[in-house]
């Protein structure tokens, strides 16, 4: 199977859910290679951090307002949000698919559509 190697995806999810494999099969179909990371076992990096967060207008729009733990990030300030998102990666919303400095949280198909 011949891939597009012209992107540079990688998928920041977890391996069951079931939103990260809708993003990994749209790549796949698409024959668009990708790099999958499983944040159960391997955090994602301050610096991948720090990108994901400037491509998407900033960590409050990273956060999972459907975690069970949402209350506990509710009341911060912007500038306390990023830090604790960081500290407690199970607040992201999933996945987080980047393609260099491009990001999108959740499934978003209709963004991955432009980068092709």
């Amino acid at each position: 199977m011949k891939y597009n190697i012209l992107m540079n995806i990688q998928i920041f999810g977890i391996a069951k859910s079931f939103e990260t494999k809708k993003a990994e099969r749209y790549f796949k179909d698409r024959r668009i290679a990708f790099q999958s990371i499983n944040l159960k076992e391997k955090e994602i990096s301050k610096g991948e951090f720090d990108s994901v967060c400037q491509a998407v207008g900033g960590a409050e729009n990273l956060i999972d307002k459907n975690n069970k733990d949402y209350s506990s990030i509710a009341y911060l300030d912007k500038a306390d949000i990023a830090e604790k998102l960081f500290e407690c990666q199970s607040l992201l919303k999933l996945p987080i698919v980047r393609n260099g400095k491009l990001a999108t949280v959740g499934f978003c198909p209709d963004d991955w559509k432009k980068w092709e």
